[in-house]
């Protein structure tokens, strides 16, 4: 009885702990000055302890197959990426003739948020369109290539469409004067987003749900079909997910392993090299299938 307890108690506040916990050592460090490699810590034991409850309360014990070296190599390249565009917000946002416009003066928290908020709608807004357009969609397929659901997933993606996004949702920022500081915390919030989201936990998030952008919603989102997969787009907030009509959420609807990845690409490439090149390469030489957004017409007939 007290091991199903501490299960029930698990599934209910894994998201909220993760998200408040983390998320709060993160301010409670950059407000005490210490350097942005111990965000690179905290982010690493935020993964090991994903990984832990991933193992705990699996919600398909089927996907929990350990991280393949591709996956670890995107995580590796694009964290790095992130880390380097943190550090270089100083150069970026000196030369925007808007940079003194950032509220310097509110309580760090109040920064986050602010930042959070504008980085939620441009990352959700970019994603969207990259599944109606075909060329974002090449670049974009290699997040969804994936046929498991775990949280190192949601750090798989090409390194130029990541680039792509940061861009979307940063870009507004920068022009405004976005600090070091708080390019920082962004970055720490947007990967731990990431894993809670693609988390293999079976987590429960009750009215939470109708807010936040988590694992629960956002398997309808890797459904290897377009049009049914083609939902719940938010990064942070459903909110974009409500405005743009593609909301989506059943409780009564369980995944199973085959449900996910590219329906029209079952052989796309599984090997980091191979991935990076398969935007640039014709369709055929991928995976025998037209490589298209999944929102057109050639997908949505093999639905």
């Amino acid at each position: 009885m007290p091991h199903r307890l501490i299960l029930a108690a698990i599934r209910l506040l894994y998201a909220p702990l993760m998200l408040a916990g983390f998320n709060g050592a993160a301010l409670w460090l950059v407000e005490q000055n210490a350097s942005h490699a111990w965000l690179l810590v905290l982010l690493l034991a935020a993964l090991l302890l994903s990984f832990w409850a991933e193992r705990l309360l699996p919600y398909e014990a089927a996907w929990n197959r350990g991280a393949s070296a591709c996956d670890l190599t995107h995580a590796f390249v694009n964290e790095t990426a992130t880390v380097l565009g943190v550090l270089a917000i100083p150069l970026l946002s000196g030369y925007s003739p808007w940079h003194s416009y950032w509220p310097q003066h509110w309580p760090l928290v109040w920064q986050w948020l602010l930042a959070v908020l504008v980085a939620d709608c441009g990352i959700t807004l970019m994603h969207w369109l990259s599944h109606r357009s075909a060329l974002l969609w090449r670049f974009h397929a290699v997040h969804h290539a994936g046929t498991r659901f775990y949280g190192l997933n949601g750090l798989v993606k090409h390194p130029l469409h990541q680039l792509i996004e940061t861009m979307a949702g940063t870009g507004p920022l920068l022009l405004i004067g976005l600090p070091q500081s708080v390019a920082g915390l962004l970055g720490f919030s947007v990967a731990l987003q990431l894993l809670l989201q693609h988390s293999n936990v079976d987590m429960r998030l009750g009215p939470l749900r109708y807010l936040l952008a988590l694992a629960p919603l956002h398997r309808f989102h890797h459904q290897r079909w377009a049009g049914i997969g083609d939902v719940n787009f938010g990064l942070f907030t459903t909110l974009w997910d409500r405005l743009l009509g593609t909301a989506v959420y059943d409780p009564q609807r369980r995944f199973v392993p085959g449900e996910f990845g590219i329906g029209t690409q079952p052989d796309y490439p599984r090997n980091y090299r191979a991935q990076l090149l398969a935007p640039f390469r014709p369709a055929a030489s991928v995976s025998g299938a037209a490589v298209t957004a999944p929102g057109s017409p050639s997908r949505q007939t093999d639905a």
